[in-house]
């Protein structure tokens, strides 16, 4: 078990470079990766599922103790997120694909990496959790809302078929993991090490396949796609701290509210792409995967540095 831990750390903390050195892999030798595309929903949900084991019904009390920072920052999250990657669409005029993939990323909930960053940042990592967890549930609704809203423009958007396979591949096995963590605790403590891994692995699986079977449109269309999701992110994570900021909340909500709204998860994005738009249209996500855990820990590393009270 101890060997798991420490892999696990390792995998940990260079999980970025991870995604980056299996991406290259991917788009130099596709037919490694490539099969793996038809598992990306089921490997979305065992991470999904991992995040439930690490969470109690007693991590959402701050919801009723106190709401007004978690209502902050979950409505930027849904709105800040969405618009700023229709504007980066309209402006740089994506191809249809690209742009109703760009906001794809933009409406889906924050990614579970977020904690991590939040706790290396010094910020309310209780408020990153519920954050995480409050936009996750209410994913369902939100994200074909949005999508209707702000990507039906380039390609069709179904809402119910999608807050279908949202319940499917996101809430039941989030609850499950709740339910699993509540009446097997013994048995979820000890295989908690083992979680980050898992999820790692996972998620590094779906990133490669959808290199692999995209390798000529990153070669046509990769740069665009890159500049696009840097665009997204950075003003994700700069309009997030202001909103926290202008709301006169501390300083620890002002970074947890800043990395829950620039960090996405991309996982869901590349799933929902992949099986409703086109596999062109999962490139974003794809980037966002190891784009945002580059910045994320930057940002976490120099906020990590200051006193909270700075």
């Amino acid at each position: 078990m101890e060997v798991i831990n420490r892999i696990s750390n390792i995998a940990g903390k260079y999980f970025a470079l991870i995604i980056i050195i299996f991406s290259v892999i991917a788009f130099m030798v596709p037919e490694w990766f490539s099969s793996f595309g038809a598992y990306i929903p089921i490997l979305l949900g065992v991470v999904m599922f991992g995040m439930g084991l690490t969470l109690k019904a007693s991590d959402f009390k701050l919801v009723f103790t106190k709401p007004i920072p978690v209502l902050i920052g979950v409505v930027a999250q849904f709105s800040i997120m969405p618009t700023v990657a229709f504007v980066i669409a309209y402006l740089l005029q994506l191809p249809a694909e690209i742009a109703a993939g760009l906001v794809l990323l933009g409406s889906v909930p924050g990614g579970t990496a977020s904690n991590v960053m939040v706790f290396l940042a010094k910020g309310n990592l209780p408020l990153s959790i519920i954050m995480t967890s409050v936009s996750t549930l209410l994913a369902p609704i939100m994200t074909p809302l949005l999508l209707l809203i702000f990507a039906g423009q380039w390609l069709p958007v179904n809402p119910m078929s999608m807050f279908m396979s949202i319940v499917q591949v996101i809430v039941i096995p989030i609850i499950l993991g709740l339910l699993v963590n509540k009446y097997f605790p013994k048995t979820t403590e000890k295989g908690a090490s083992i979680l980050p891994l898992i999820s790692i692995v996972a998620i590094t699986i779906i990133v490669s396949s959808i290199v692999a079977n995209n390798k000529e449109n990153i070669a046509s269309a990769g740069i665009l796609v890159f500049v696009s999701v840097l665009l997204h992110n950075g003003f994700g994570l700069l309009l997030g701290f202001y909103a926290g900021k202008l709301c006169r909340l501390p300083v620890q909500d002002q970074r947890a509210i800043s990395i829950e709204v620039g960090m996405q998860n991309s996982g869901l994005g590349v799933a929902l792409a992949s099986v409703y738009f086109t596999p062109l249209a999962a490139l974003p996500s794809a980037f966002a995967s190891a784009w945002q855990l580059i910045t994320g820990t930057i940002l976490a590393s120099k906020w990590g540095e200051k006193r909270s009270s700075e």
